[in-house]
């Protein structure tokens, strides 16, 4: 039986390997969120210590709030200038791959093993030691989330 649209999101992690022209894998799960609620071409950028993947209609969604409400937000021209920057348009190609260039890569020091996480609505693009680490952090402080958790009525 098939999801319903509404339900299919970028959820999970998967570790992969970039080949010798930076090509990389999506997996079969997001593409098949790409096919079934968006298109195959996604907006690649940096992000904080990751690349984000957006899915063009998600990315456009975040250049409106941006050009909308951005404007009003003190210190928002760095993160617009950071953000912008590094946008690249990423085609699927038949395999399911995208290329990611090579200036992007090196940004966030991804050479060969990557993770993918789903962020839901997009999904990330980690070198595997930094998601490792992010991860770790993460698992520490996991109790400093109860409060937001607590409140969005899921603790």
């Amino acid at each position: 039986m098939k999801q319903q649209v509404s339900t299919l999101r970028f959820r999970g992690r998967s570790e992969h390997s970039l080949d010798a022209k930076g090509r990389l894998n999506i997996p079969s799960r997001f593409r098949e969120v790409l096919r079934e609620v968006y298109s195959d071409t996604l907006m690649v950028t940096n992000w904080q210590k990751s690349l984000k993947a957006f899915p063009v209609e998600e990315w456009e969604r975040l250049e409106e709030k941006l050009i909308q409400d951005g404007r009003n937000q003190p210190g928002m021209g760095d993160f617009v200038r950071y953000v912008i920057s590094g946008v690249t348009v990423c085609t699927l190609d038949k395999q399911g791959r995208i290329l990611l260039p090579p200036t992007l890569r090196s940004e966030f020091g991804i050479d060969r093993e990557v993770v993918l996480n789903g962020m839901l609505e997009n999904f990330e693009i980690w070198n595997k030691a930094d998601w490792q680490l992010e991860t770790q952090r993460t698992r520490e402080r996991f109790v400093d989330f109860d409060q937001n958790l607590s409140a969005l009525g899921i603790m």
